[in-house]
């Protein structure tokens, strides 16, 4: 026993996830209690099943990493629901389980694996063919390796929870919450991309802005909440429009910016075709839940910028300016 927590002192300073820490456990968790397989597992609770996440099989016995099995059937609910953490003969206790039979199981050791609150979070199992006993120097083993375990997996999960927050954070950060698209930050780091991309391969950037001319009659007439729906409705229309490799962005309330590569030739003819293609996607019948009517179009403004002649800022001032040069025409006509 000296030698086994020797290596246990060892083991688990060293340990830097709960696989490394995990796996001499079982090592050593089968030495002490002579059992062919020593494995752990998560649950999923709200999915009703259970996970071998590690294994450690010797012998005829093979308990496989990787295996999905209904919660409501395994021999750890059976277990952990009557308080029984061994059986020396499960033929005897269980006898109705098909899996215990299929796997050749006669002792079956099981404890929880819990969070620091008490939340289940998988079990520490140990099974085996023949019969064995459970001394009590295997019994506190398995409460410490349960313990230790269980820190980890918590601790994983709360990194896990971090991380993925502080992703959703990056993304709010340059995502247009109500379209979903670019916002206006990260449509002007774009556009800065793409200008320094097109001064190496020496082409040009389009830069468009869209206004949705009549945003606010649509508001007053429909209410806030339809003018929510023709902004989503509007980003979606122009997402399906423009290419892969095209941008867009919403710069705030009914306005629109587009960044996309553009040629080393004709670069005005690709400016008109852009700015078509735009107004076609914005002009027409907007069906919106229990509302439709039929929308005149947005004004559009596309211009090509060469990256040595303007910057971000006066790219999109440029096409900003197009795009009132596109609105009066408009009202004249």
């Amino acid at each position: 026993m000296d030698a086994l927590l020797s290596q246990l002192v060892t083991a688990v300073p060293r340990a830097g996830s709960t696989e490394e820490l995990t796996r001499p456990l079982l090592e050593l968790l089968g030495t002490v209690a002579g059992m062919e397989s020593t494995y752990l597992t998560t649950i999923d609770l709200q999915a009703s099943v259970q996970h071998v996440l590690y294994a450690r099989n010797v012998g005829e016995m093979q308990i496989p990493e990787g295996l999905d099995v209904p919660w409501d059937d395994t021999l750890c609910k059976r277990s952990l629901d009557e308080g029984r953490t061994y059986t020396p003969d499960v033929a005897d206790c269980w006898g109705d389980s098909a899996a215990a039979r299929a796997l050749g199981i006669r002792t079956y050791v099981s404890t929880p694996v819990r969070s620091q609150g008490g939340e289940l979070l998988g079990t520490l199992c140990a099974a085996s063919g023949v019969s064995r006993s459970l001394t009590p120097d295997t019994e506190k083993l398995l409460q410490l390796f349960s313990q230790l375990i269980g820190t980890w997996l918590e601790r994983e999960r709360l990194l896990l929870q971090l991380t993925e927050t502080n992703a959703r954070l990056a993304t709010h950060a340059l995502v247009d919450v109500l379209t979903g698209l670019l916002n206006r930050r990260a449509i002007t780091d774009t556009l800065e991309r793409a200008l320094a991309q097109a001064k190496r391969e020496d082409t040009c950037v389009l830069v468009g802005l869209i206004d949705m001319d009549g945003f606010k009659h649509i508001n007053d007439t429909y209410g806030h909440q339809t003018g929510d729906l023709f902004l989503q409705e509007t980003a979606r229309r122009l997402r399906d429009t423009l290419r892969t490799m095209d941008s867009i962005g919403r710069l705030g309330g009914d306005e629109f910016g587009i960044v996309a590569p553009g040629p080393a030739e004709n670069a005005d003819l690709a400016a008109e075709l852009l700015a078509a293609r735009i107004t076609a996607a914005t002009t027409g019948k907007f069906r919106l839940k229990d509302v439709q009517f039929d929308y005149a179009g947005a004004s559009v403004g596309v211009v090509y910028i060469s990256p040595d002649t303007a910057d971000a800022d006066e790219a999109f001032r440029l096409a900003d300016t197009e795009m009132y040069r596109i609105k009066r025409q408009r009202r004249a006509s």
